[in-house]
């Protein structure tokens, strides 16, 4: 595997790192890349999510804490300087296979550092029965890219503020509740966090090849699109009627406008992972009637699956009605 360097030791903000993976992704020759960043104090959105479902804007706001859209599923992140995000490059996308493969590379360097680690439900590493890791992964044409938090030393308190919907007790009891399952790694090692990326950085890779000026600019140019309004905030409309609940899939909440009992709008978020073209699926709904024939009908012909990994028929028709 060969490892992703920068000309340049420079923090930049998140959306230079996810335009790196998409850049190699697009214009590197088929191999398998890894690279580690870290950023300001920054939240992240997964592709589908609704920003006021998941984070605390007054606080983000005032904090100076910045807000990014990612081009994969999954969940809103908080990250900072004590927590390394990384990224892997790989020329094969099958959903199961790369997550067990690339984050069971991950698992192998915390078991060779003496931890109790393992991959998780979806897309976690544990320590123990403490989260550490979560992840994520998209597909760029013919290409997969693996993406993750590593929790080092991050202000867990400043992460639940900055995740929790502003409620006072409600962020009072996520900071007791994130503290009873996430964990730093500092609290288990005695290395700093410049040796562990080290330890990932040697364990994971036998090459390493240094970006030029010329891929720097391309990167800049793909950075474009994530720092859009359109693209950061623009799956926020409001609609007559919200319908949401969890599934085997993930947090789904579907956001439609129904007039004479018709679907003449419709827009799903959540946390889930998408492996199909989101678009395309929701418009098989519009235009029919707001009734579960109706939309069984639509799934006969349109598997949900095949866009959403892991929502099945019925969990799908279970989030509507």
């Amino acid at each position: 595997m060969k490892y992703v360097s920068y000309p340049f030791t420079t923090v930049q903000r998140l959306s230079f790192y996810l335009a790196t993976e998409e850049y190699l992704a697009l214009n590197y020759p088929a191999a398998e890349y890894f690279f580690m960043w870290q950023v300001e104090p920054s939240v992240i959105f997964g592709r589908n999510q609704l920003i006021d479902n998941e984070i605390n804007l007054d606080y983000v706001r005032s904090s100076g804490i910045r807000m990014y859209r990612r081009k994969s599923g999954g969940g809103c992140v908080y990250a900072d300087f004590s927590n390394i995000m990384f990224s892997f490059i790989t020329p094969e996308f099958n959903k199961d296979f790369v997550f067990d493969k690339y984050l069971g590379k991950v698992v192998d360097v915390l078991k060779g550092l003496g931890l109790d680690a393992h991959f998780s439900g979806r897309n976690d590493i544990l320590v123990g029965d403490m989260k550490v890791s979560g992840n994520a992964f998209y597909k760029v044409i013919d290409k997969a890219i693996v993406h993750g938090t590593m929790l080092f030393n991050t202000d867990l308190s400043v992460m639940v503020k900055a995740i929790t919907p502003t409620n006072d007790k409600l962020i009072s009891k996520g900071i007791d509740s994130v503290r009873k399952r996430v964990m730093n790694l500092s609290e288990k090692l005695t290395i700093d966090i410049e040796t562990f990326k080290k330890v990932m950085k040697d364990s994971l890779c036998d090459q390493e090849i240094v970006l030029t000026a010329t891929d720097i600019d391309g990167i800049k140019e793909v950075e474009k699109t994530y720092l859009t309004d359109d693209f950061v905030f623009g799956k926020n409309p409001r609609y007559t009627m919200v319908k949401k609940g969890y599934v085997k899939a993930g947090y789904i909440e579907a956001s439609l406008e129904i007039k004479n009992d018709i679907v003449k709008k419709m827009n799903i978020q959540g946390d889930f992972f998408l492996i199909g073209d989101l678009d395309s699926f929701i418009n098989n709904f519009l235009n029919i009637a707001f009734t579960k024939t109706a939309f069984s009908q639509v799934l006969m012909a349109n598997d949900p699956q095949a866009t959403i990994m892991h929502l099945d028929q019925t969990d799908f028709l279970k989030i509507f009605f």
